[in-house]
């Protein structure tokens, strides 16, 4: 007797709680107000403009600062949700456990390599991550930012984790 397949609503709830939970546990990027659009396991960040995120009020452009993080928060979501995704999938993560803080372990930034393109305009800025290398203790991961047009990138970075370690991936 085979188990009848969940319903595609229950698993899009899931996958999205799942997300919410990841990304609402980190005080910084709730303070940036970076959320992120999921489409299957695709993720896309969207920074949404903010005056205090501009660096040079005379121009007026996005702070240095505040787009590295935004590639760095995209990087570092980009590969836990990459990660996980079996975990989210399979039920072993419960989302309603991990919004009750029972969440699994970040990769951590050993390395971030920022490339400053353009200026970035007083408007939103969006990002995806693109994972170059994943292993067991390592993984690198390529950030690009844009703001109106994906083919003229803001910056763009290369973030290298340390990735939890079996028996440690829950915090």
């Amino acid at each position: 007797m085979s188990r009848a397949p969940e319903p595609v609503q229950v698993i899009k709830q899931r996958r999205d709680a799942a997300l919410q939970a990841l990304v609402s546990a980190s005080p910084y990027i709730r303070f940036l107000g970076v959320r992120f659009d999921r489409r299957g396991d695709e993720l896309t960040a969207v920074l949404p403009y903010d005056d205090k995120l501009i660096g040079n009020p005379m121009l007026p452009a996005l702070h240095g600062g505040a787009t590295a993080a935004f590639l760095e928060v995209t990087a570092v979501i980009g590969m836990a949700w990459a990660h996980y995704w079996p975990d989210f999938e399979s039920g072993r993560l419960d989302p309603q456990r991990m919004a009750a803080g029972e969440l699994p372990r970040l990769p951590k930034t050993i390395g971030l390599t920022v490339d400053y393109l353009r200026s970035g305009l007083p408007r939103d800025a969006y990002a995806r991550a693109q994972i170059v290398r994943s292993g067991r203790r390592y993984a690198s991961v390529r950030s690009e930012a844009w703001q109106d047009n994906v083919d003229r990138p803001i910056a763009h970075a290369t973030v290298h984790f340390r990735m939890p370690l079996a028996g440690e991936e829950t915090a």
